[in-house]
């Protein structure tokens, strides 16, 4: 049996398992015992689903501002799209019908899943120096993959981006992230 896929995020949450190249278990392809016979494993990356996705998401005038998957049982594709006007139901059910049936041509990824498709709400993810950008002055929790001087979150004013860096204002401290090091980013609503 072929073909089943384990979506894997570059994570390095800096513990040892990584000097124990534990980390690296699913970075690429290996086998594993399935009943009587072998099942080849690969990854999917977040990058290379972003990268399939944006541009008949684009197509449709929407951006695609993140994406969940999950793949196993309950297999789950969470997209997050958004315009200049926001999202409505119907630019979910037109970006979702576009999508299923690319998906169904592409097949990146394995068995049955459910495709859902929603607007970044308001603790909106942040994934691009454009969105850092765009955000500049409004408040954001940033988690980077590995503690930097001993701190691995960050809450606090977005203050631009410069030089592939994120400026972001923390208890009266101006902190250059670089984007490459953050693992999570997203806004945290404001009432």
């Amino acid at each position: 049996m072929w073909g089943f896929f384990v979506f894997a995020p570059p994570v390095d949450d800096g513990s040892s398992r990584e000097e124990e190249g534990l980390r690296e278990w699913a970075l690429g392809p290996f086998f594993v015992p399935a009943g009587s016979g072998f099942c080849r494993v690969q990854t999917v990356r977040k990058e290379t689903l972003l990268a399939l996705l944006e541009p008949p998401v684009q197509a449709l005038g929407y951006e695609l501002v993140d994406l969940e998957a999950r793949i196993g049982g309950n297999g789950l594709l969470r997209v997050f799209i958004d315009q200049d006007d926001g999202i409505d139901i119907d630019d979910c059910e037109r970006v979702s019908r576009q999508l299923s049936a690319f998906l169904d041509v592409e097949e990146p990824l394995p068995g049955s899943y459910t495709l859902e498709v929603s607007s970044p709400g308001l603790d909106r993810p942040l994934r691009t120096a454009e969105h850092f950008e765009r955000f500049a002055g409004h408040e954001a929790k940033i988690r980077l993959a590995v503690a930097r001087e001993g701190r691995r979150n960050f809450k606090g004013r977005l203050c631009g981006v410069e030089e592939a860096e994120i400026m972001i204002e923390v208890d009266g401290q101006t902190w250059r992230l670089a984007l490459a090091d953050i693992a999570t980013a997203h806004l945290v609503p404001e009432f």
